[in-house]
């Protein structure tokens, strides 16, 4: 080839490196965590062949807008919901709480701004077939509203049903509001949400402030599962509308999650989650009914909704939170492992203090670079003192935390950068000890088909899939 050939080769790879350290720099001063810059910037420094075009794509520049739009709609709905108190339902004397609890009930109801509240029943639905008979059998008593909002819906056959059982309830005039994430159901054919709305179904969108959406917009997702049926009963937790969260995908399969039935006062704090979502996809609010009644069974619920707009880290205090109220065990089922600096360091000040920490996480893989990360952070538990299982018979995708005897909470939020700090998330903290132990026997089942690391596991790992680990760490707070 001629001289000119390379010369020119030469310009373009010299350029994209004094560019990727130009973006490297940018990174360093701009980048919302000290994690999330080192990541950028060794990646951007070193490899800018490889790390412009996610920079570009994904970088902090771009988010930071969408959080500024985003608290800006908050305010505005704020402003227009005010007169809907979630305090004026059935909230809890604090005084019939224990100093650690109402410690940490307080922290979490000033932290949300939602109340901890009495007179709720919660129901455990474990995996996709129980979850779903229970949604659709629901959807199928609505007489006022439907709201159903899921981070990923698919055109298959549980998707099509849910369709179905939505299109009924619009034709007997009950009013349906749908909404799924713009990025999450990316594959979700446009013919899907106009069916829905040739029917009058009021369905959107979860997209940016552009209005638009790509498949490789990782920040600003909304990772949110709600169902909320006459504002009388609601339903979180894990699991989305796919054939695959019923396990019918191998090599996944089986898939095991855990979704949540509540009924009560918290079901207002879920669904004023779900309504602010609308009014940010839609700049519309729905005409929904905001006085649950009382249940016989009178658990106590705290609601708890995250996202990169608020002014605290909510999702990050909120299981540090829980990991520092634990005295004696403190049970975290995760599928992806990859806590930052603060939860790290609280899951280990808990295995030295003696509390029994234990994480569950799968043994299969979804994603690569994730697995190879999250065998790092745990191979660092393991040596930590922190007990950690792998799930073996499929693939474990539940989010639950267990709090000594008193408190179990379920919800959408991972251990991971993008739950803790980039996604909308939503849990549940049910303060009840017979709800615990029915948790405390569903973890109990899980841990008996999944196998503990060995420290010795973890001490001799081959250099190559170390290297990897490593690698992979680095991209961990964008993951």
């Amino acid at each position: 080839m001629s001289h000119y050939f390379y010369l020119a080769l030469t310009l373009i790879i010299l350029t994209i490196y004094v560019v990727g350290w130009a973006a490297a720099a940018h990174a360093a001063l701009t980048a919302r965590t000290s994690q999330g810059a080192i990541a950028w910037a060794v990646s951007l420094a070193c490899m800018p062949l490889f790390a412009l075009l996610p920079y570009a794509l994904f970088g902090r520049n771009r988010f930071g807008r969408y959080v500024v739009a985003r608290r800006t709609r908050n305010r505005q709905f704020r402003e227009i919901t005010k007169i809907i108190d979630l305090n004026s339902y059935a909230p809890i004397k604090k005084e019939t709480l224990s100093a650690p609890g109402l410690a940490t009930i307080k922290a979490l109801v000033e932290l949300t701004q939602a109340p901890f509240s009495n007179g709720n029943s919660v129901q455990l639905l474990i995996n996709g077939e129980q979850t779903f008979a229970a949604i659709f059998a629901a959807i199928a008593t609505a007489e006022k509203y439907v709201v159903i909002q899921f981070f990923m819906v698919k055109d298959d056959d549980l998707g099509r049903k849910l369709k179905d059982c939505l299109l009924k309830k619009a034709k007997q005039g009950v009013p349906v509001y749908f909404l799924v994430d713009g990025v999450g159901s990316y594959a979700l054919p446009d013919e899907y949400l106009s069916d829905l709305r040739a029917a009058g179904i009021y369905a959107s969108r979860f997209l940016s402030p552009s209005g638009r959406a790509h498949r490789f917009q990782l920040n600003f997702r909304n990772h949110r599962k709600i169902v909320v049926i006459d504002g009388e009963q609601a339903f979180i937790g894990g699991l989305n509308v796919t054939d695959q969260y019923l396990g019918l995908k191998p090599p996944l399969s089986p898939w095991r999650d855990t979704h949540i039935r509540i009924s009560g006062p918290a079901v207002a704090s879920i669904q004023l989650a779900f309504v602010e979502d609308w009014y940010w996809a839609t700049n519309a609010l729905p005409e929904l009914r905001w006085e649950p009644a009382l249940a016989a069974d009178n658990l106590r619920c705290q609601v708890v909704a995250s996202g990169p707009a608020d002014t605290q880290e909510t999702c990050v205090l909120f299981f540090v939170q829980a990991i520092n109220s634990a005295v004696h065990r403190i049970w975290i089922a995760t599928p992806y492992y990859i806590p930052d600096e603060a939860v790290l360091v609280a899951l280990k000040l808990a295995a030295l203090r003696g509390v029994d920490v234990r994480l569950l996480i799968p043994d299969h893989a979804d994603h690569r670079i994730m697995y190879l990360a999250n065998h790092l952070y745990t191979n660092e538990a393991v040596c930590s003192g922190i007990k950690v299982y792998r799930y073996k018979p499929g693939f474990m995708h539940q989010k639950v935390v267990l709090i000594d005897t008193q408190a179990a909470a379920v919800g959408s939020a991972n251990l991971d950068n993008r739950s803790l700090r980039l996604n909308f998330e939503i849990m549940a903290l049910v303060v009840d000890q017979g709800f615990a132990a029915r948790v405390e026997a569903m973890l109990l089942e899980d841990f008996r088909n999944a196998a503990q690391v060995e420290r010795a596991d973890c001490e001799h790992v081959p250099w190559i899939r170390r290297f990897g680990m490593q690698t992979a760490r680095l991209f961990a707070p964008v993951l």
